[in-house]
């Protein structure tokens, strides 16, 4: 398939909350030389996000071709509501994470067939202007989810604007974008935190011997809360229909643990973790390729200036593009283990090039 190019996106470009979301937006549609406006109900939120260089401040001389609401879920709709009533030319959108509500509450404005939905699916466990980056998006799916009236200059409007930021725009119907949103982010997000909780239980030093598995589960358990109840009472009826799939499988669990039959036990738990094993796999990683389409390579890694660099120009000079890099570091250890995925039937081939230039390599 043939990639998508931005068109030139007529400025200026108001973008209403100077949040991460938001001043991300500004300063990655400033990366393009695009005209921004930014406005927040807090003007310090402004001048962080003007320091930063991601637009200039709202005045009353602006007329903007496009306005990006970028506000919590449950004021989405009122602000979008009035942009449509303020600048009665300008094309709406927003990156309200939950879309059938707001959807519904434009539905029946006056101008509702300017404004064509969307969502990034991107983010991070910090929030606000400071931790806004121009590469937040980059790669990263964009839903646009336009109505029954909207006109489409508003959705080619929306998708110009995911290209110009580096997501990818993927065009669907606001109650299929929450059935999924609720699958493959609220609900991880809820597993997250609660298996975070418990750690406020754990006794003595056991929290020493936490490693890569627990902070990979939990890390996003460290994301605003506030912002979080909010999604979560947005999305509440797709939210709650997958966490009571989720609670079928736990009593299983729970069922099989208390078996006194261990056969039973291990058909359940095995039926469970396979269960398990097989959707990972079916998780798109980069270009859309999926766990079985790469191999990894894991690579001891000295904890002192410059080795990361040295790994990566010694992969480069073994022919080898990374799709996928992470490094983790644990407890008391001298060095970090990169973890290198590479394309599937390649890692053999990596593991002999980087050995014998010095480095302890193994699939």
């Amino acid at each position: 398939m043939t990639a998508l190019s931005p068109q030139a996106l007529d400025g200026p470009v108001l973008v209403v909350g100077c949040g991460l979301i938001g001043t991300s937006v500004g300063l990655a549609l400033r990366s393009h030389d695009v005209d921004v406006v930014l406005h927040d109900a807090l003007p310090g939120n402004v001048e962080v996000a003007v320091s930063r260089g991601a637009g200039r401040p709202l005045d009353d001389t602006v007329r903007p071709y496009l306005v990006v609401v970028a506000v919590p879920p449950s004021a989405s709709g009122a602000v979008v509501a009035d942009a449509l009533a303020r600048w009665d030319a300008a094309l709406v959108t927003d990156v309200t994470s939950v879309r059938s509500g707001i959807q519904q509450a434009v539905e029946g404005l006056d101008g509702a067939e300017r404004f064509a939905g969307g969502h990034p699916m991107a983010g991070s466990e910090r929030s606000g202007p400071m931790a806004a980056s121009a590469q937040l998006f980059e790669g990263r799916p964009w839903a646009v989810t336009p109505g029954p009236t909207t006109r489409s200059d508003a959705l080619d409007a929306v998708v110009d604007l995911a290209l110009h930021v580096g997501a990818v725009p993927i065009i669907m119907e606001s109650a299929a974008h929450d059935r999924a949103v609720a699958l493959v982010s609220h609900v991880p997000q809820v597993m997250s935190t609660l298996t975070a909780a418990r750690l406020n239980e754990a006794e003595g030093n056991s929290l020493a011997l936490s490693g890569a598995g627990l902070r990979d589960t939990t890390r996003i358990a460290a994301s605003d809360s506030a912002l979080w109840r909010d999604i979560l009472g947005t999305n509440r009826r797709d939210v709650k229909a997958v966490l009571e799939r989720v609670r079928d499988d736990l009593d299983r669990v729970i069922g099989a643990l208390d078996a006194d039959d261990a056969a039973d036990d291990d058909d359940v738990l095995a039926s469970v973790l396979e269960s398990g094993r097989r959707g990972t796999a079916l998780i798109p990683g980069k270009h859309g390729s999926s766990a079985s389409d790469v191999d990894v390579v894991h690579v001891q890694v000295a904890d002192r200036p410059g080795e990361l660099s040295r790994l990566m120009a010694h992969t480069g000079e073994a022919g080898v593009n990374i799709e996928d890099l992470r490094l983790d570091h644990d407890l008391g250890r001298p060095v970090g283990l990169a973890e290198i995925a590479v394309a599937a039937g390649v890692g053999e081939a990596l593991v002999q090039a980087l050995t014998s230039r010095g480095w302890t390599a193994y699939p």
